[in-house]
């Protein structure tokens, strides 16, 4: 059975492993239909798809027609500006065939520039939330990539009463003191708030190497079982994290597995350090902060 937890104040009781529905950009509607099959069947109950995400909306379509009710329903809008927000936020419940999602995000907001104009009065922020009045969404949240992520959360935070952030959590990122001391700080916050955290690149390795082939993820990632395992073991062992799974579809199974498997005791920092040395792991992401 998959561990659940209740998704910070919604009163939705997730899955603590979210599908991120990126796998399903590049697939048929056949390979897509298999796919949410498994999802379906290993009892996986919270969906995170984007507008930004090739045709993922559209493949999720045919399974929420009779599963909507089922699922907490999570897209996101890349826009700054609140009129193109609100536009998009209106195809993908089109795309979707849904009369609302349970939660609209802030797509990677974290350059400075593209802040200010999602908070700006008539930015993506304000739009957002009168969108949630008129019923379109439920929730809002933000999310991000990058070293600063977790920094730009917080300032977001104290702008904003968001309902969720999402933002890199593996062991190869925390070796970074700076990124780990952000992430703290935001994961108090969020506890003392009762904001949902959501997780993403648990199981990344390292970058493509020039020449490689056949990405299904933008980055490579780890394909030993046992150092997956304990990768996924190391997120699920912070009782507050949610993990969003791979855009590669055929880590699904074994993401499921090693939740399953998850018995409450994260693994072994030493061990750990021995899968980043032997498996020839590195950070996927090395933009400093900004001050």
């Amino acid at each position: 059975m998959q561990p659940s937890l209740l998704f910070g104040n919604t009163g939705h009781c997730s899955s603590r492993l979210i599908f991120g529905a990126a796998a399903l950009g590049n697939m048929s509607q056949e390979n897509a239909d298999a796919t949410l099959a498994v999802v379906s069947r290993r009892g996986i109950n919270h969906i995170d798809t984007a507008a930004c995400y090739g045709a993922s909306e559209q493949r999720l379509a045919p399974w929420l027609a009779s599963k909507r009710e089922e699922i907490f329903l999570a897209t996101k809008t890349g826009e700054r500006e609140g009129s193109a927000a609100r536009a998009e936020l209106e195809r993908s419940l089109e795309r979707m065939g849904v009369d609302s999602v349970d939660l609209i995000q802030l797509h990677n907001l974290v350059e400075a520039d593209e802040w200010e104009q999602a908070f700006a009065p008539n930015g993506a922020v304000a739009s957002l939330f009168l969108a949630r009045e008129e019923g379109l969404c439920r929730h809002i949240g933000i999310t991000g990539h990058g070293q600063h992520s977790a920094a730009m959360h917080l300032r977001s935070l104290s702008r904003a009463n968001f309902t969720s952030v999402l933002l890199p959590y593996n062991h190869m990122q925390l070796e970074d003191d700076s990124y780990a001391s952000d992430v703290e700080k935001l994961l108090r916050v969020c506890s003392e708030r009762n904001v949902a955290v959501q997780t993403i690149k648990a199981l990344a390795r390292r970058r493509w190497s020039e020449g490689d082939q056949q990405h299904f993820s933008w980055y490579e990632p780890i394909d030993d079982i046992e150092i997956a395992t304990r990768s996924i073991h190391f997120v699920l062992a912070n009782p507050q994290l949610f993990l969003n799974t791979s855009s590669d579809a055929r880590l699904l199974e074994l993401t499921c597995d090693a939740a399953e498997s998850f018995k409450g005791i994260g693994p072994d920092p030493k061990q750990l350090a021995n899968d980043r040395l032997t498996h020839s792991m590195a950070p996927i992401f090395d933009s400093p902060a900004p001050r």
